[in-house]
């Protein structure tokens, strides 16, 4: 749209279904380059993505013509059909249900893109679960714990 312009960074937290660790190393970063193309695909940028076994982080310039929570479902539908299409996993591949989406301004983009690209030495002293409870209480966000990323009942 002419005469719109938009500055929205949006880092983006989702994890494997039960936060089982099934994203392994030997093919981690074909899915981390799949993810980005989806994301370009969709008229975004991609900053900054990184994962672990069971989570993955995108910090991503947002494109106002689409909804956060539509790129996210894109992503994820998206990739667990290409990683189950791949027979990358012994069975079948989800994403656990929901997403944390955190608004940053142009001034703390550095440090966002320094904080996804270490997750391996964070993920030394925090849990995933431990992490997640941070960045929403850092955010305010209020949350309920039965409906964090659970385990299987």
């Amino acid at each position: 749209m002419a005469n719109t312009y938009t500055q929205l960074y949006i880092h983006i937290v989702f994890a494997v279904k039960y936060r089982a660790s099934l994203i392994d190393d030997s093919w981690a970063e074909r899915l981390r380059k799949y993810i980005i193309a989806i994301v370009q695909n969709n008229g975004h940028k991609v900053i900054a993505i990184n994962n672990m076994p069971d989570h993955m982080h995108m910090f991503v310039g947002m494109n106002p013509s689409q909804s956060i929570s539509d790129l996210v479902r894109l992503v994820k539908g998206d990739s667990s059909e290409w990683i189950n299409k791949e027979r990358l996993i012994g069975s079948r591949f989800q994403w656990q249900e929901g997403y944390g989406a955190f608004s940053y301004g142009k001034s703390q983009v550095d440090d966002v893109v320094k904080y996804i690209a270490n997750q391996q030495e964070h993920h030394k002293k925090f849990s995933f679960m431990n992490e997640y409870r941070m960045l929403l209480e850092k955010f305010e966000i209020e949350f309920d714990e039965r409906f964090l990323f659970k385990l299987p009942e």
